[in-house]
């Protein structure tokens, strides 16, 4: 399916968010995930279903001095 991650277009087989994180190698990083500008909490990542034109943004955490 076609969706858009972090602004740039992208085929996935990905059919949860959970699913897509692995796919993209986040698989356990610590990362904050929103579908369609709505934030998706960790705990229901394998069940947040995706489907075509989804927009996702994959923010990680940054440190700075």
């Amino acid at each position: 399916m076609k969706i858009t991650v972090n602004g740039t277009p992208r085929d996935s087989t990905a059919a949860t968010l959970d699913a897509l994180l692995v796919e993209l190698g986040y698989g356990g990083a610590k990362v904050a995930t929103a579908v369609n500008e709505s934030f998706v909490p960790a705990t229901i990542r394998p069940e947040q279903r995706l489907n075509e034109g989804d927009r996702i943004e994959i923010v990680a955490p940054r440190q700075g001095g």
